[in-house]
């Protein structure tokens, strides 16, 4: 088994704080995503992505792949499991994991590599949309986490997963919330039930909060300023937006009703886009003109504008 630096696959250093963490984990999803991609490997590089921010996003799953890290594996080395295997490293500074416990799996991506699984110590079965984690309780119930897409949740699809050796279709309600539990009655052991506790698998495009969607979109310079109609993604499909004239780095537009479904007393959420200024790199000559002509145009003292 090889060993995997993940920090380096998101380009950031193991010093990296949460928001670092997950802003160059948005901005590798947007750059890899297979649907928007046009490089060869791009299906294989989001994989890696996803994989790398799944360990690292979870406080128990860094630590104890920092004490791994720690041990001075370079990528790609050969690595060997330490007496106990790599559930071992669930002591000292993480002292008192579970990794099987701790283990919610999902991703954005699937597909995790043998690294990922050996060290946090579940197998997954490759295919399904969800995943599961179970453990055995007394009276025979099974009781797993269950990580559903979003979109499974806007649109009430059925998810597959993998639990106890069986592969099952399990339909997700509309608007299902974390935390809420899913029954299937006698698919637990020894004729009991499995009982899967919901949870949001982490996405390359959106954030949640409550029952809205938090969407970043990049904008051009003179798209924020002189307006323009795009193309933003919702979990309902792709809709066109217009950026009013004038708008800055942060302005916040509002889709209304295109979050998460509502309950009987709900109302749907909304998908709430953040808008973000980027300036394009200058590929050649005109390009390049075209911004000593902006230089010109706004001068030195544009900042105080």
């Amino acid at each position: 088994m090889q060993f995997k630096d993940y920090y380096a696959v998101l380009g950031v250093e193991p010093s990296a704080g949460e928001a670092e963490i997950k802003s160059a984990y948005r901005r590798l999803a947007r750059k890899y995503h297979p649907d928007v991609s046009k490089e060869a490997d791009a299906e294989e590089k989001f994989k890696a992505v996803n994989e790398a921010y799944e360990a690292l996003r979870d406080p128990q799953k860094r630590a104890a792949y920092d004490q791994l890290r720690a041990r001075g594996y370079r990528p790609g080395e050969e690595m060997h499991p330490p007496p106990g295997g790599f559930g071992g490293f669930g002591q000292g500074g993480a002292e008192g994991f579970d990794f099987d416990e701790i283990f919610a799996g999902g991703g954005a991506g699937g597909g995790f590599s043998d690294f990922f699984e050996e060290l946090f110590g579940r197998r997954r079965a490759s295919g399904g949309f969800g995943q599961a984690r179970g453990g055995t309780q007394p009276r025979g119930d099974t009781r797993a986490k269950l990580a559903v897409p979003l979109e499974a949740v806007h649109s009430g699809d059925s998810v597959r997963i993998a639990v106890n050796g069986k592969t099952l279709d399990v339909r997700v309600p509309k608007g299902v919330r974390p935390g809420q539990v899913i029954r299937l009655g006698g698919q637990g052991s020894r004729g009991g039930d499995l009982l899967l506790e919901v949870e949001y698998a982490a996405h390359p495009q959106f954030e949640i909060d409550g029952r809205n969607i938090l969407y970043s979109l990049p904008v051009a310079p003179w798209e924020a300023a002189l307006g323009a109609t795009v193309s933003v993604p919702t979990l309902g499909g792709a809709v066109e937006v217009r950026i009013p004239v004038d708008s800055e780095a942060g302005r916040k537009l509002r889709l209304r009703g295109r979050g998460l479904p509502g309950g009987l007393q709900a109302a749907a959420g909304d998908q709430i886009i953040e808008l973000e200024v980027l300036a394009p790199r200058a590929h050649d000559e005109a390009q390049r003109k075209a911004y000593r002509e902006l230089q010109e145009a706004f001068g030195s003292d544009w900042r105080r504008a």
